[in-house]
């Protein structure tokens, strides 16, 4: 008589001896049986697809320093990371602004410091990222600071080279420089940089800021193919037009008069039709940072309204 195969049977009452009860008992044991038997399938599942599941994106436990904080982009990402559980230090040569900012995080019961810093100045970060050393390991760095210009290599004089460069490409250098070697003593962490369409796409009178943020993907890329052994990602986002304080300063000292008008010219520039929010940025920056991109280095992020691809 040939004995039936059992492998992959489903059945929990399958091999059970039930001979030695009732027949009423039998079907109520087995009844139990194959509830408990689903109920722990369903549990599986379930504890299963949770540890899948983000976490909202957190920095819990996490501190951040983020430059060029007291306003535009930099200050939507400082808020973005406070309100979602990191300690962020705002490092910002406008200190008075920065405090600011560090006081509208507190008042919504979250931490924030200032360090009121010179990023042109090689010294000047030396010595206060050393003092943010001192009291707490620095997981997180984002250079968001930054000016613009606009003009044609013709236009643009040696100072106003000169300028961006200092702010822009050295700014960043200074702060990489400070942040990886402390990154690197504490096992790792991670760096984002602000770039733009401007430093990989045409942009016209764009050629001292283009040159700026061209550096600053290579920069990028360059840092996150070295200290991938000492667990350090590090990624950037290009942005293209942003609606800041700056496009309202420019347009207003630029086109007085014709503020909106010109707005809306700029906005129809991107095939979204609309200029990019402060807060959108913060938004892929929250998620650039946080722990469910940790497969992530070495990537330039266009946030672009469709610029790049579909005009």
């Amino acid at each position: 008589m040939t004995r039936q195969s059992t492998v992959g049977s489903t059945n929990p009452t399958r091999h059970l001896r039930r001979d030695f009860l009732p027949a009423w008992s039998r079907e109520l044991f087995s009844c139990v049986l194959q509830c408990l038997f689903h109920i722990f399938q369903e549990k599986s599942c379930a504890l299963a697809n949770d540890k899948k599941q983000p976490q909202n994106f957190r920095l819990d436990g996490k501190t951040a320093v983020v430059t060029g904080g007291a306003s535009g982009i930099g200050r939507a990402i400082a808020l973005s990371f406070a309100a979602n559980g990191a300690a962020v230090v705002i490092l910002d040569i406008n200190g008075a602004d920065a405090e600011k900012v560090c006081q509208e995080i507190k008042q919504a019961g979250a931490e924030a410091s200032v360090q009121a810093c010179d990023v042109t100045s090689q010294a000047d970060v030396k010595s206060k990222f050393g003092e943010i050393f001192r009291h707490q390991r620095v997981d997180i760095l984002v250079n968001s600071v930054g000016v613009s210009h606009i003009g044609t290599v013709e236009s643009t004089t040696e100072a106003d080279f000169d300028r961006i460069f200092q702010v822009n490409v050295k700014g960043f250098y200074h702060c990489l420089q400070a942040c990886v070697v402390h990154m690197k003593e504490r096992g790792g962490g991670v760096i984002l940089n602000m770039a733009s369409i401007a430093g990989s796409a045409a942009v016209a009178d764009r050629f001292a800021y283009s040159m700026s943020k061209g550096a600053v993907i290579a920069m990028t890329y360059s840092v996150a193919k070295d200290y991938l052994p000492h667990k350090i990602r590090c990624n950037c986002i290009s942005p293209a037009r942003v609606h800041t304080p700056f496009v309202d300063g420019f347009l207003k000292k630029n086109y007085p008069g014709r503020e909106k008008e010109m707005f809306d010219q700029l906005s129809r520039t991107q095939p979204i039709g609309r200029m990019g929010e402060p807060e959108e940025v913060a938004s892929l920056a929250l998620f650039l940072c946080s722990n469910e991109a940790s497969f992530i280095t070495g990537v330039d992020y266009p946030l672009d309204g469709g610029f790049c691809n579909l005009r």
